[in-house]
């Protein structure tokens, strides 16, 4: 019987494009050990020799569970299954995958399956480092408009001067260092999907400005007679409370309206522990073949200290630790002691300093995490109204 397979992601039923282990041929009976699995022959071709079967399962099936019941009849410990697994997501998007089978994430991945045919306009809310453009991305590759631009433009970045040659383009001669005619991001999106990150940074002034070119569809050149229609597809995205900014008069309402006829919500890494694992292995795969090391696996020691952490910085934050512990590894299995985190960013750790703004964060960022995320709770923990909670918050960058 043959002793080799691929495992493949169920509901996007993609083979692999490599073998990825030697399994127990045990694992090949549907009749077997594993249930629940649709596991059959790979077709016959070049790229799939004789002798390859493909694993496949549906999306409701934990990816985790999966690598224990694999790892129970296996030659192949369970960490280096995991991996298996991120991998297989790679290969669902390899340039920017979108990795995690925990519920929320679930939840994340059924509302862009449902809004991604629609032209609906998209806000989506998360922490810094939760990966916002990687979802916007996702609805622009599920969508009609796949074949045309993505177009992507962080709004914190645009100085008041400069937002309406960035967003609409000028003419040559407009101002100063308009040196020719120049296309803005609205026309270089069009039929595609235009991306305004961090669109919570914006001032009143250009808030008002971006209303009116959503609103008519229409936009004019700085230095321009006419106007030009657009055709895009809006997506948006913040770290910011907007709905709090709303009440408080920071936002127009008109506008949130406007940009948010669905909105998701990306989980921070807090509220997801169970994906840390898989995205510890993918970017520990990642980091080896780009630095030429040959790390291996992380140990089960390792990935309980990743899980406890707090991550502060979500996801983004977990990346550069794996990349940092690769570069500095000298062994091809990263241990415990490769993780070294901040103190004054770990919850299970009091503050090194009695400054007020330091121990409130601490205590900010462990109700949060006690939670897992939840604001009522948290507010409900530290004597605080969730508008309170909110405001720290945002004052603290969390």
């Amino acid at each position: 019987m043959p002793s080799t397979a691929i495992a493949a992601i169920g509901w996007k039923q993609l083979h692999g494009r490599k073998t990825f282990h030697k399994l127990h041929p045990a694992m090949l009976n549907p009749e077997g050990l594993i249930r629940d699995l649709d596991i059959r022959p790979v077709p016959y071709s070049e790229n799939h020799p004789k002798g390859i079967y493909s694993v496949l399962f549906d999306r409701d099936y934990a990816v985790e569970k999966l690598a224990y019941e694999l790892a129970e009849c296996a030659e192949v410990p369970f960490l280096d299954l995991v991996e298996l697994m991120a991998e297989a997501y790679t290969i669902v998007n390899p340039d920017a995958p979108i990795i995690g089978t925990s519920n929320s994430m679930k939840e994340v991945y059924d509302l862009i399956d449902r809004v991604a045919g629609t032209d609906a306009n998209v806000l989506i809310l998360g922490e810094n480092g939760t990966g916002k453009e990687l979802v916007a991305r996702a609805i622009h590759q599920k969508s009609l408009r796949k074949d045309n631009s993505f177009v992507a433009v962080d709004m914190g970045a645009i100085t008041e001067t400069l937002f309406e040659s960035e967003l609409f383009g000028h003419k040559k001669g407009a101002f100063t260092d308009a040196r020719e005619d120049r296309p803005g991001r609205f026309e270089l999106a069009n039929d595609g999907t235009l991306f305004l990150d961090e669109i919570g940074n914006l001032s009143l002034n250009l808030q008002s400005k971006l209303l009116s070119a959503l609103q008519s569809r229409r936009i004019t050149r700085v230095g321009a007679n006419t106007s030009v229609d657009v055709n895009i597809r809006l997506i948006c995205a913040t770290n910011m409370p907007v709905e709090l900014m709303v009440k408080d008069g920071r936002f127009r309402q008109d506008l949130l309206y406007r940009i948010n006829t669905v909105e998701i919500r990306i989980p921070p890494l807090s509220e997801r522990v169970d994906d840390i694992p898989m995205l510890a292995n993918h970017f520990l795969h990642y980091y080896s073949k780009k630095y030429r090391k040959d790390i291996l696996s992380l140990t089960p020691e390792a990935i309980t200290k990743l899980k406890k952490y707090a991550w502060p910085g979500n996801v983004r934050e977990l990346q550069h630790a794996l990349e940092r512990a690769v570069i500095m590894a000298d062994s091809p299995t990263l241990q415990e002691s490769d993780f070294l985190f901040n103190r004054k960013n770990d919850s299970s750790a009091g503050p090194d300093t009695l400054n007020l703004d330091e121990v409130e964060k601490a205590a900010v960022v462990k109700a949060l995490q006690l939670h897992n995320g939840n604001i009522s709770k948290a507010a409900d923990e530290l004597g605080l109204t969730r508008a309170s909670l909110y405001r720290r918050m945002e004052k603290y960058g969390l």
